[in-house]
């Protein structure tokens, strides 16, 4: 079956939790998914990226638009005027969009993933035009698709409160923490860590979040600074967004602003190396269609101190320290218990996190996606 994929939203190492879900499920539906040819529509920023891992993905073949996704508005008008055109040349039989926003005519049936509406609930986290944009695109989508994807059960019940759309239309589908994630680091790795990229010695806390309002990290901020007789640095991994200025006024508030260590960008490994490194992993967010960090500590072996909110339960299970309250007291309390956990403790909590990590698969994902595309197509 022939599957055109819109990839015309991906903008590499700029779009967080969706481009992994792309890149992983494409690699997964290319390992699992023999029957499956895809077509990729790619941009100029995402085009030569992927071109690179076409080895990873065997029946992939990319076709590039001559449009770059950070000018929003020609994308959208792209998305909406060319692609279709393409689409029907490129004799596609479904049409998948992984990117929220699909275009409204096709001429094939179409599927579109809607992996949350955090923008709803959190409108500070755009400008108000671009917010507009993306509500009218994204409801539209959601009418006029075939079918729906999404990340969580909790993702599922928002779309169908706020679109109106049946049950039957729109399938959660799981995500996954990549194997290297399970995998120790190698050797070194940690001392290279703390000399390349870190720059320095004893332990630390860590968040990966970009500042965005809803990532709520000024409120970790506030209960780190409430933790000011522990040793504990903060290593934030992520680039300033709309909640900066919040940020920057709880760590104006620090004794030693240098406590917080900022790394707008590391590589994958050093990721994996900066989860299996520190004491404990926080997530203060007030909304996740999924959560995929806190998976990927879980599946690292770090203790993960969440907010219990959104999507997180779903992912954590009873395997997580949870944080009932948005409260800068509440959160550094449930930390400072977190570390005092005897080297016992932890090895079985973590343990218990990293089972239940396991059972998180990329490739039950693709099988999801792929089922849900055949099911489409044959409609």
């Amino acid at each position: 079956m022939r599957v055109g994929v819109n990839a015309l939203f991906l903008i590499p190492g700029e779009v967080g939790g969706s481009e992994t879900y792309l890149i992983e499920t494409l690699r997964a539906l290319a390992a699992t998914q023999p029957d499956l040819e895809l077509v990729l529509f790619t941009n100029l920023e995402c085009d030569a990226c992927l071109c690179e891992r076409l080895d990873e993905f065997p029946q992939v073949s990319l076709q590039m638009l001559p449009v770059r996704a950070r000018n929003r508005v020609a994308r959208v008008w792209c998305e909406q005027t060319r692609l279709p055109s393409l689409a029907r040349a490129a004799g596609v039989q479904v049409l998948w969009s992984p990117g929220y926003v699909a275009p409204l005519r096709a001429p094939c049936p179409q599927v579109a993933s809607i992996l949350d509406l955090q923008y709803l609930s959190h409108p500070a986290d755009l400008a108000w035009p671009a917010w507009l944009a993306m509500h009218t695109l994204i409801m539209q989508t959601a009418q006029r698709c075939a079918h729906l994807l999404t990340l969580s059960e909790f993702s599922q019940r928002e779309i169908i409160r706020e679109a109106g759309v049946a049950p039957e239309k729109i399938t959660p589908t799981l995500l996954a923490a990549a194997p290297e994630f399970f995998a120790p680091s190698a050797a070194g790795a940690v001392a290279e860590l703390r000399r390349d990229v870190l720059g320095f010695e004893g332990p630390f806390l860590l968040c990966v979040a970009h500042t965005y309002p809803h990532k709520n990290v000024h409120r970790l901020l506030e209960a780190v600074g409430l933790l000011a007789d522990l040793p504990h640095r903060l290593v934030l991994v992520g680039r300033p967004q709309r909640g900066e200025p919040a940020v920057q006024a709880a760590l104006a508030r620090w004794p030693d602003p240098k406590r917080c260590v900022r790394l707008e960008r590391v590589t994958r490994a050093d990721l994996v190396t900066l989860y299996q490194a520190a004491d404990a992993f926080a997530f203060p967010s007030l909304y996740e269609g999924f959560g995929l960090p806190v998976l990927e500590a879980m599946a690292a072996g770090a203790p993960v101190v969440a907010l219990r909110r959104a999507a997180v339960p779903e992912v954590g299970g009873d395997a997580l320290a949870y944080v009932e309250r948005d409260d800068a007291a509440e959160l550094a309390a449930r930390l400072r218990e977190t570390l005092a956990w005897s080297p016992a403790e932890r090895a079985a909590r973590c343990a218990a996190a990293r089972a239940r990590a396991a059972t998180f698969s990329w490739e039950r994902t693709a099988a999801a996606v792929a089922d849900v595309l055949r099911a489409t197509a044959a409609r």
